[in-house]
């Protein structure tokens, strides 16, 4: 038999059991698939922005089949409760994309490994020597050094009337701030080939894992990935972990010299051992975690401080709001510290309504039912796709007034927060597959933006008439065109 009468008979064999199921079960809602590619057309160029489309006409339960893969997408907060909270071990899975398989990473990642043993040691280490409280806060003088060097290379740029790429310098910050507490390093220099390279790898590998991939649709499709995205993934994630494995080897080599410790995460992960012992850590297995924190710890953070920029640039009035109220509690020529941030209701506002308008995974990261489910009346059947549509319902009117409209006043009266319990903004998750950065994110955001606006004035590069808010799609939701914009002193 030739290939491509089994190749129809596996598509035939898929649609007739995809109405079979349709038949037996009461499915929620959703546009009628095509037969063989279901509804991946459907999807477009921004998938976030047309399933929200979609689940406006069929619901906060909405059935879509991408060729073999059953999903269903969770478009409001009743409905991500009863997904999130209620069910949260039945839909703790995660879905493993093609691009996530790349160099075995979904095997020691935190962000893939299903829940189990390695999965719960690495969130308690993560959890315990980086993002406690207590840790966090014996931590802040690292975060005020690397606030510090984006000050003064800003200051740089300002005394010579340059035009700053905000973006970059921002992610460069949150690249460092990582590097530091990973490694005990800094990796990356302030408009250097290195900070471009670093960028270039994490917008590559964050866009291959969230883009439709036939591969992932169709399993007689994965092995020829027709449309090169494992390969994509392959070349940058393998670059990354080349780096990553240098940094631990070096380590290793001092450790081995009786060189003095270092307080870092690296150091703490190699002395939970490397031996061939099951409870033990290998070095690929460190490697791909630090991977992971590496990324999510640095890309995130930028991203949501860059569309918080943009919108106090493109609303001048919050802006100098912000700055009125940092002036009036911290005092013009003080430095902004993390202990100030209780009393700046106006910038945690503007956080807030920044993850409100732009969450920076729409989907969050998808999960997979391990067993069949009912939730409002339909069934989820095992295996399922399960996308949690934040973008959605945060620009529900229902819930938001004016959803499309920058409004940080609308969370000063309003008591929620995104910590995982308000399911109107989840934009870390919420359950047991929360993301682990909260807390970092938490105290870097507001502390990027206030180091920006309260030591600077802001215009436009000369040229710029408006702000293209237009996002790229991907894991993260950054921006298409980055921001740049010019620095200048300000005027009290």
């Amino acid at each position: 038999m030739g290939f491509l009468p089994v190749v129809i008979a596996v598509v035939l064999a898929i649609w007739f059991e995809c109405r079979r199921r349709r038949r037996s079960a009461k499915l929620p809602p959703g546009p009628y698939p095509f037969p063989i590619i279901g509804n991946i057309l459907q999807l477009g160029s921004s998938p976030h922005l047309s399933i929200t489309k979609l689940s406006k006409t069929y619901g906060p339960l909405m059935s879509l089949r991408l060729g073999q893969i059953y999903t269903v997408v969770v478009s409001s907060p009743e409905m991500a409760r009863e997904v999130l909270q209620k069910h949260d071990l039945a839909f703790s899975r995660r879905m493993v994309p093609a691009a996530a398989q790349s160099m075995g990473h979904h095997k020691s990642s935190l962000v893939f490994l299903p829940v189990g043993d390695d999965w719960r040691k690495i969130r308690k280490i993560c959890k315990e020597q980086m993002l406690l409280s207590q840790r966090m806060q014996g931590s802040e003088w690292l975060r005020q050094a690397k606030l510090g060097t984006l000050l003064e290379y800003v200051r740089h740029c300002c005394d010579e009337g340059r035009v700053v790429n905000v973006a970059q310098a921002i992610f460069i910050c949150t690249l460092n701030l990582m590097s530091a507490t990973l490694f005990s390093i800094q990796v990356a220099e302030f408009e250097s080939d290195a900070a471009q390279e670093f960028k270039k790898a994490v917008e590559n590998i964050t866009r291959a894992v969230a883009v439709p991939n036939l591969g992932d649709y169709f399993s007689i499709l994965k092995p020829l990935d027709l449309q090169g995205i494992k390969r994509n993934a392959d070349f940058h994630l393998a670059r990354m972990l080349g780096l990553i494995e240098d940094i631990i080897n070096e380590r290793l080599q001092s450790r081995s010299a009786s060189s003095p410790k270092k307080s870092d995460l690296l150091e703490t992960l190699l002395d939970g051992g490397t031996g061939e012992d099951e409870d033990q850590l290998t070095i690929n297995f460190i490697s791909h975690v630090l991977l992971d924190l590496f990324f999510a710890g640095s890309d995130t953070t930028a991203t949501t401080a860059e569309r918080a920029m943009s919108e106090l640039l493109r609303n001048p009035e919050k802006m100098q709001r912000a700055k009125q109220e940092m002036r009036s509690v911290i005092g013009p020529d003080k430095q902004v510290q993390e202990s100030d941030m209780t009393r700046l209701p106006y910038l945690r506002a503007i956080i807030k309504e920044t993850l409100r308008c732009y969450p920076a995974a729409p989907f969050l990261i998808p999960r997979k039912s391990d067993c069949e489910v009912e939730i409002g009346g339909y069934v989820i059947p095992n295996s399922t796709q399960i996308l949690v549509n934040v973008w959605a319902y945060s620009k529900d009117a229902k819930l938001w007034p004016d959803p499309d409209e920058f409004m940080p006043e609308r969370f000063l009266d309003r008591k929620i927060n995104y910590r995982g319990r308000d399911y109107e903004l989840i934009p870390f998750g919420s359950g047991r597959r929360m993301c682990p950065g909260l807390e970092l994110a938490d105290r870097m955001v507001p502390m990027l933006l206030a180091t920006l606006i309260h030591n600077f004035d802001w215009e436009l590069e000369p040229g710029a008439q408006s702000l293209d808010m237009t996002s790229s799609f991907g894991i993260n939701l950054r921006k298409a065109i980055p921001l740049k914009a010019i620095p200048i002193k300000p005027t009290y």
